[in-house]
Protein backbone atom coordinates (compact mmCIF):
# COMPACT_ATOMS: atom_id res chain seq x y z
CA UNK A 1 0.00 0.00 0.00
CA UNK A 2 0.95 3.43 -0.91
CA UNK A 3 0.76 6.94 0.75
CA UNK A 4 -1.26 9.27 -2.02
CA UNK A 5 1.34 11.79 -1.25
CA UNK A 6 4.92 11.06 -1.62
CA UNK A 7 7.22 11.93 1.17
CA UNK A 8 8.81 15.17 -0.95
CA UNK A 9 6.03 16.61 -1.19
CA UNK A 10 5.17 16.45 2.73
CA UNK A 11 6.12 19.35 4.40
CA UNK A 12 8.20 18.82 7.90
CA UNK A 13 7.14 19.07 11.15
CA UNK A 14 7.96 22.51 12.68
CA UNK A 15 11.25 23.27 13.05
CA UNK A 16 13.55 22.17 15.86
CA UNK A 17 16.04 24.13 17.97
CA UNK A 18 18.63 21.58 17.04
CA UNK A 19 17.64 21.75 13.20
CA UNK A 20 17.93 17.84 13.39
CA UNK A 21 15.65 15.48 11.20
CA UNK A 22 13.20 13.41 12.94
CA UNK A 23 11.92 10.13 11.96
CA UNK A 24 9.63 9.19 9.06
CA UNK A 25 8.04 6.46 10.01
CA UNK A 26 7.24 4.05 13.69
CA UNK A 27 7.19 0.67 14.57
CA UNK A 28 4.86 0.77 17.42
CA UNK A 29 4.67 -2.71 18.45
CA UNK A 30 3.22 -5.35 19.85
CA UNK A 31 6.43 -6.96 21.22
CA UNK A 32 6.64 -10.73 19.96
CA UNK A 33 4.59 -10.24 17.10
CA UNK A 34 8.04 -10.06 14.30
CA UNK A 35 8.98 -6.36 15.37
CA UNK A 36 12.45 -7.19 15.81
CA UNK A 37 12.58 -9.38 12.78
CA UNK A 38 10.95 -6.52 10.90
CA UNK A 39 13.39 -4.12 11.92
CA UNK A 40 16.50 -6.02 11.47
CA UNK A 41 15.32 -6.55 7.50
CA UNK A 42 14.52 -2.73 7.15
CA UNK A 43 17.93 -1.62 8.64
CA UNK A 44 19.50 -2.83 5.73
CA UNK A 45 17.46 -1.76 2.91
CA UNK A 46 20.10 0.90 1.36
CA UNK A 47 17.13 3.42 1.69
CA UNK A 48 16.41 3.08 4.82
CA UNK A 49 18.19 4.28 8.44
CA UNK A 50 17.00 2.76 11.50
CA UNK A 51 18.19 3.38 14.86
CA UNK A 52 20.70 1.41 16.29
CA UNK A 53 19.00 1.23 19.51
CA UNK A 54 15.97 -0.72 18.56
CA UNK A 55 13.94 0.62 21.64
CA UNK A 56 14.24 4.15 22.25
CA UNK A 57 10.90 4.51 23.64
CA UNK A 58 10.92 8.01 23.70
CA UNK A 59 7.25 8.95 23.43
CA UNK A 60 6.67 6.41 26.04
CA UNK A 61 9.51 7.11 29.09
CA UNK A 62 7.99 5.09 31.90
CA UNK A 63 8.77 2.11 29.59
CA UNK A 64 12.30 2.53 28.96
CA UNK A 65 14.33 -0.85 29.72
CA UNK A 66 17.68 0.77 29.18
CA UNK A 67 20.42 2.94 30.23
CA UNK A 68 21.13 4.12 26.39
CA UNK A 69 17.56 5.29 25.78
CA UNK A 70 17.20 8.91 25.24
CA UNK A 71 15.28 10.91 27.79
CA UNK A 72 16.06 14.54 25.94
CA UNK A 73 14.50 15.39 22.05
CA UNK A 74 17.99 16.30 20.95
CA UNK A 75 19.78 13.17 22.70
CA UNK A 76 16.72 11.17 20.79
CA UNK A 77 17.06 12.65 17.41
CA UNK A 78 20.64 12.21 17.56
CA UNK A 79 20.02 8.62 17.08
CA UNK A 80 19.23 9.12 13.26
CA UNK A 81 22.78 11.67 12.74
CA UNK A 82 23.99 8.95 10.45
CA UNK A 83 20.88 8.65 8.26
CA UNK A 84 21.67 10.07 4.79
CA UNK A 85 19.70 12.83 3.31
CA UNK A 86 17.96 10.21 0.87
CA UNK A 87 16.68 7.56 3.69
CA UNK A 88 14.11 7.12 5.53
CA UNK A 89 14.64 7.12 9.10
CA UNK A 90 12.50 4.74 11.19
CA UNK A 91 12.48 3.39 14.87
CA UNK A 92 10.88 0.39 16.37
CA UNK A 93 9.78 0.77 20.33
CA UNK A 94 7.20 -2.06 20.70
CA UNK A 95 5.56 0.33 23.93
CA UNK A 96 4.18 2.67 21.88
CA UNK A 97 1.35 1.02 20.64
CA UNK A 98 0.20 -0.05 24.22
CA UNK A 99 1.31 3.61 25.59
CA UNK A 100 -1.71 6.29 25.97
CA UNK A 101 0.51 9.05 25.51
CA UNK A 102 3.38 7.78 22.72
CA UNK A 103 0.19 8.73 19.82
CA UNK A 104 -0.22 12.19 20.38
CA UNK A 105 3.90 12.46 21.18
CA UNK A 106 4.51 11.15 17.90
CA UNK A 107 1.97 13.40 16.20
CA UNK A 108 3.30 16.28 17.20
CA UNK A 109 6.62 15.96 16.29
CA UNK A 110 5.61 14.10 13.58
CA UNK A 111 2.22 14.65 11.82
CA UNK A 112 3.43 12.78 8.38
CA UNK A 113 4.95 10.14 10.37
CA UNK A 114 3.74 6.63 8.93
CA UNK A 115 2.86 3.87 11.46
CA UNK A 116 3.21 -0.29 11.73
CA UNK A 117 1.32 -2.25 14.04
CA UNK A 118 1.33 -5.77 14.16
CA UNK A 119 -0.92 -7.84 16.32
CA UNK A 120 -0.91 -11.64 17.25
CA UNK A 121 -4.25 -13.59 18.54
CA UNK A 122 -4.23 -12.87 22.27
CA UNK A 123 -3.81 -16.42 23.75
CA UNK A 124 -0.83 -17.05 21.67
CA UNK A 125 0.60 -13.33 22.60
CA UNK A 126 0.25 -13.31 25.87
CA UNK A 127 2.06 -16.45 26.62
CA UNK A 128 4.77 -15.89 24.29
CA UNK A 129 4.93 -12.64 26.28
CA UNK A 130 4.90 -13.74 29.65
CA UNK A 131 8.04 -16.45 28.82
CA UNK A 132 9.87 -13.07 27.23
CA UNK A 133 9.42 -11.22 30.15
CA UNK A 134 10.74 -14.10 32.70
CA UNK A 135 13.42 -14.81 30.45
CA UNK A 136 14.03 -11.00 31.05
CA UNK A 137 14.02 -11.27 34.58
CA UNK A 138 11.20 -8.64 35.09
CA UNK A 139 8.29 -11.18 36.18
CA UNK A 140 9.11 -13.82 38.86
CA UNK A 141 5.83 -15.96 38.32
CA UNK A 142 6.84 -18.52 35.85
CA UNK A 143 3.22 -19.86 35.56
CA UNK A 144 0.81 -17.78 33.48
CA UNK A 145 -2.30 -18.46 34.73
CA UNK A 146 -0.89 -17.51 38.69
CA UNK A 147 0.71 -14.21 36.99
CA UNK A 148 -2.43 -13.41 35.28
CA UNK A 149 -4.76 -13.67 38.94
CA UNK A 150 -1.88 -10.90 39.85
CA UNK A 151 -3.48 -8.54 37.55
CA UNK A 152 -5.29 -6.87 40.06
CA UNK A 153 -3.40 -6.09 42.82
CA UNK A 154 -0.20 -5.06 40.43
CA UNK A 155 -2.51 -2.50 39.11
CA UNK A 156 -2.34 -0.95 42.71
CA UNK A 157 1.39 -1.74 43.14
CA UNK A 158 1.64 -4.67 44.73
CA UNK A 159 3.05 -8.34 44.14
CA UNK A 160 5.42 -6.67 41.63
CA UNK A 161 9.38 -7.97 41.47
CA UNK A 162 11.49 -5.85 42.74
CA UNK A 163 13.05 -5.34 39.58
CA UNK A 164 10.24 -4.49 37.86
CA UNK A 165 8.67 -1.27 39.74
CA UNK A 166 8.43 0.79 36.53
CA UNK A 167 7.20 -2.16 34.92
CA UNK A 168 3.48 -2.37 36.12
CA UNK A 169 1.79 -1.41 33.33
CA UNK A 170 3.65 -4.46 31.37
CA UNK A 171 2.81 -6.86 33.73
CA UNK A 172 -0.81 -6.97 33.73
CA UNK A 173 -1.27 -8.83 30.66
CA UNK A 174 -5.03 -8.42 29.50
CA UNK A 175 -4.22 -4.53 29.11
CA UNK A 176 -2.26 -5.37 26.32
CA UNK A 177 -4.93 -7.04 24.36
CA UNK A 178 -6.99 -3.46 23.81
CA UNK A 179 -6.51 -3.42 19.98
CA UNK A 180 -9.20 -1.42 18.60
CA UNK A 181 -8.57 0.84 21.67
CA UNK A 182 -4.85 1.08 20.96
CA UNK A 183 -5.34 1.00 16.83
CA UNK A 184 -7.80 3.97 17.33
CA UNK A 185 -5.35 6.28 19.38
CA UNK A 186 -3.58 6.33 15.91
CA UNK A 187 -6.20 6.32 13.40
CA UNK A 188 -7.24 9.70 16.00
CA UNK A 189 -4.52 11.19 15.11
CA UNK A 190 -2.90 10.12 11.03
CA UNK A 191 -4.96 9.39 7.96
CA UNK A 192 -5.49 5.77 7.56
CA UNK A 193 -2.77 5.98 4.69
CA UNK A 194 -0.53 6.68 7.00
CA UNK A 195 -0.99 3.62 9.77
CA UNK A 196 -0.55 -0.33 8.49
CA UNK A 197 -2.02 -3.28 10.49
CA UNK A 198 -0.22 -6.36 10.01
CA UNK A 199 -1.10 -9.45 11.45
CA UNK A 200 1.03 -11.77 12.88
CA UNK A 201 0.12 -15.12 11.47
CA UNK A 202 0.69 -12.94 7.43
CA UNK A 203 4.12 -12.08 8.69
CA UNK A 204 4.91 -15.68 9.76
CA UNK A 205 3.15 -17.55 6.68
CA UNK A 206 5.08 -15.13 4.20
CA UNK A 207 7.61 -13.22 6.05
CA UNK A 208 9.04 -12.04 2.35
CA UNK A 209 5.91 -10.88 0.80
CA UNK A 210 4.93 -9.12 4.10
CA UNK A 211 8.49 -7.17 4.22
CA UNK A 212 8.11 -6.33 0.66
CA UNK A 213 4.31 -4.99 1.21
CA UNK A 214 5.60 -3.13 4.80
CA UNK A 215 8.78 -1.47 1.70
CA UNK A 216 5.73 -0.04 -0.59
CA UNK A 217 4.17 1.51 2.28
CA UNK A 218 7.40 3.10 3.22
CA UNK A 219 7.79 4.30 -0.23
CA UNK A 220 10.92 2.65 -1.12
CA UNK A 221 12.25 -0.06 -3.49
CA UNK A 222 10.99 -3.19 -3.22
CA UNK A 223 12.36 -5.76 -5.10
CA UNK A 224 15.92 -6.30 -4.11
CA UNK A 225 16.41 -9.73 -2.35
CA UNK A 226 15.73 -9.28 1.32
CA UNK A 227 17.77 -11.25 4.02
CA UNK A 228 15.62 -13.52 6.36
CA UNK A 229 15.77 -12.76 9.94
CA UNK A 230 14.60 -14.68 12.92
CA UNK A 231 15.11 -13.30 15.82
CA UNK A 232 14.37 -13.34 19.59
CA UNK A 233 13.12 -16.68 19.60
CA UNK A 234 10.35 -17.66 22.61
CA UNK A 235 12.16 -19.71 24.98
CA UNK A 236 11.71 -21.00 28.81
CA UNK A 237 14.44 -20.20 31.69
CA UNK A 238 15.75 -23.31 32.44
CA UNK A 239 18.56 -21.80 35.56
CA UNK A 240 17.13 -18.27 37.15
CA UNK A 241 20.64 -18.02 38.55
CA UNK A 242 22.25 -18.19 35.42
CA UNK A 243 19.67 -15.94 34.11
CA UNK A 244 19.77 -13.01 36.25
CA UNK A 245 23.62 -12.83 35.71
CA UNK A 246 22.71 -11.69 32.21
CA UNK A 247 19.89 -10.08 32.65
CA UNK A 248 20.03 -8.17 36.97
CA UNK A 249 21.49 -5.69 37.62
CA UNK A 250 22.64 -6.46 41.17
CA UNK A 251 25.59 -5.12 41.92
CA UNK A 252 29.70 -4.90 40.95
CA UNK A 253 29.81 -8.87 41.30
CA UNK A 254 26.89 -9.15 38.39
CA UNK A 255 27.87 -6.28 36.34
CA UNK A 256 31.22 -7.67 36.12
CA UNK A 257 30.01 -11.19 35.14
CA UNK A 258 27.49 -9.87 32.54
CA UNK A 259 30.43 -8.43 30.84
CA UNK A 260 32.36 -11.50 30.98
CA UNK A 261 29.53 -13.34 29.35
CA UNK A 262 29.20 -10.66 26.73
CA UNK A 263 33.13 -11.24 25.45
CA UNK A 264 32.68 -14.65 25.11
CA UNK A 265 33.83 -16.49 21.77
CA UNK A 266 30.20 -18.01 20.15
CA UNK A 267 31.16 -21.04 20.75
CA UNK A 268 31.25 -21.12 24.34
CA UNK A 269 27.92 -18.66 24.62
CA UNK A 270 26.17 -21.47 22.95
CA UNK A 271 26.37 -23.82 25.22
CA UNK A 272 25.91 -21.57 28.11
CA UNK A 273 22.98 -20.45 26.70
CA UNK A 274 21.50 -23.95 26.91
CA UNK A 275 22.41 -24.71 30.05
CA UNK A 276 20.25 -21.06 30.91
CA UNK A 277 17.44 -21.65 28.60
CA UNK A 278 15.61 -24.23 26.49
CA UNK A 279 12.15 -24.50 24.68
CA UNK A 280 9.28 -23.70 26.23
CA UNK A 281 7.08 -26.36 26.94
CA UNK A 282 3.63 -27.01 25.51
CA UNK A 283 1.19 -24.48 26.32
CA UNK A 284 -1.72 -25.08 28.67
CA UNK A 285 -4.41 -25.95 26.65
CA UNK A 286 -7.25 -25.33 29.18
CA UNK A 287 -5.72 -22.08 30.00
CA UNK A 288 -5.12 -21.59 26.51
CA UNK A 289 -9.46 -22.05 25.85
CA UNK A 290 -10.14 -19.75 28.60
CA UNK A 291 -8.07 -16.51 27.30
CA UNK A 292 -9.77 -16.98 24.18
CA UNK A 293 -13.29 -17.47 25.59
CA UNK A 294 -12.00 -13.86 27.58
CA UNK A 295 -10.82 -12.20 24.29
CA UNK A 296 -13.35 -13.11 21.93
CA UNK A 297 -15.44 -9.87 22.54
CA UNK A 298 -11.99 -8.08 21.10
CA UNK A 299 -11.28 -10.30 18.26
CA UNK A 300 -15.03 -9.84 16.88
CA UNK A 301 -14.18 -5.20 17.41
CA UNK A 302 -11.20 -5.94 15.80
CA UNK A 303 -12.42 -7.88 12.74
CA UNK A 304 -15.27 -5.24 12.20
CA UNK A 305 -12.82 -2.18 12.87
CA UNK A 306 -10.12 -4.12 10.44
CA UNK A 307 -12.69 -5.30 7.90
CA UNK A 308 -11.03 -8.77 8.42
CA UNK A 309 -12.36 -12.00 9.70
CA UNK A 310 -9.95 -12.79 12.29
CA UNK A 311 -12.25 -14.70 13.88
CA UNK A 312 -12.05 -17.66 11.75
CA UNK A 313 -8.45 -16.84 11.00
CA UNK A 314 -7.50 -17.35 14.93
CA UNK A 315 -10.01 -20.11 15.07
CA UNK A 316 -12.31 -18.25 17.20
CA UNK A 317 -15.81 -19.38 15.79
CA UNK A 318 -14.99 -22.70 17.09
CA UNK A 319 -14.00 -21.71 20.65
CA UNK A 320 -17.39 -22.09 22.65
CA UNK A 321 -17.71 -25.59 20.42
CA UNK A 322 -14.50 -25.98 21.46
CA UNK A 323 -14.83 -25.55 25.22
CA UNK A 324 -17.85 -27.35 25.07
CA UNK A 325 -16.62 -30.49 23.87
CA UNK A 326 -13.93 -30.31 26.59
CA UNK A 327 -15.87 -29.81 28.99
CA UNK A 328 -18.36 -32.88 28.24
Amino acid sequence: MNFAIPFSAVKPAAPLASQKRVPDFFIVGHPKCGTTALYEMLRHHPQIYMSDVKEPNFFSAHWQTSDKAPEMLDDYLSLFDAAKPEQRIGEASVSYLTSDTAANGIASMQPAARIIAILREPASFLRSLHLQFVESNVETEKDLRKALSLEDARRQGRHLPRSASSWRQRLVYSDHVRYVEQLRRYHDLFPSEQVMVMIYDDFRRDNEAAVRSVLRFLDVEDTSPIDMAEVNPTVRVRSRYLNRIIYGEQGPVWRAAKKVVKVLTPRLRQPLRHAIYDDPPPPDENLMVELRRRFKPEVVALSEYLDRDLVALWGYDKIDSHTRARTT
